[in-house]
């Protein structure tokens, strides 16, 4: 079965978002190396590589379905930051803008009955929820602890060990 061109338009489009996910998440890095606070740096960085990560799986989805892939320009972000709370809820805001950017390529999906992509689509329904959490962790946490220096110290000591575990899709 062809893979219908909305939804493969929409699979399309959502490389592009995943890709200035990543371009987004190396300025919260670079924000958070300036600050000296490695450990957030290195949270991105790990952001960084699953973004790319998600964005390969939906190229290959698209390749495998003999859907012509069509790689768009990356925009600049626009995030500058004054405190080290602000890049973490503009990660939330991202998170959820990506959330709502699944949704539409699951209701392209839904709309012509194409359940192999909407079975694609659940793992990455299930990873945004997981990535609003962590996003929304965060947040808690800095609100939290990183007013003091220690607890700040602590949070990006915990950060730092974070690393990068390539998603494996359900086949």
């Amino acid at each position: 079965m062809a893979l219908d061109k909305k939804v493969g338009d929409t699979l399309n489009a959502q490389i592009n978002k995943e890709l200035y996910s990543a371009y987004l998440y190396l300025t919260f890095a670079d924000y958070y190396e300036d600050r000296g606070l490695k450990g957030f740096a290195n949270w991105y960085m790990v952001q960084v590589q699953e973004e790319v990560s998600h964005a390969k799986i939906l190229r290959r989805y698209l390749l495998d379905n003999d859907y012509q892939v069509k790689m768009a320009a990356i925009a600049e972000p626009d995030k500058t930051f004054t405190n080290d709370l602000a890049p973490l809820q503009a990660g939330l805001e991202h998170e959820r803008y990506i959330t709502a950017a699944i949704n539409e390529c699951y209701q392209a999906a839904y709309d012509v009955h194409d359940f192999r992509t909407m079975q694609l689509l659940d793992w990455f329904v299930k990873e945004q929820g997981e990535e609003e959490t962590n996003a929304s962790d965060m947040i808690k946490n800095m609100e939290l602890f990183g007013s003091d220096p220690k607890g700040l110290y602590d949070l990006d000591r915990e950060y730092q060990a974070r690393t990068f575990v390539a998603p494996t899709m359900p086949m």
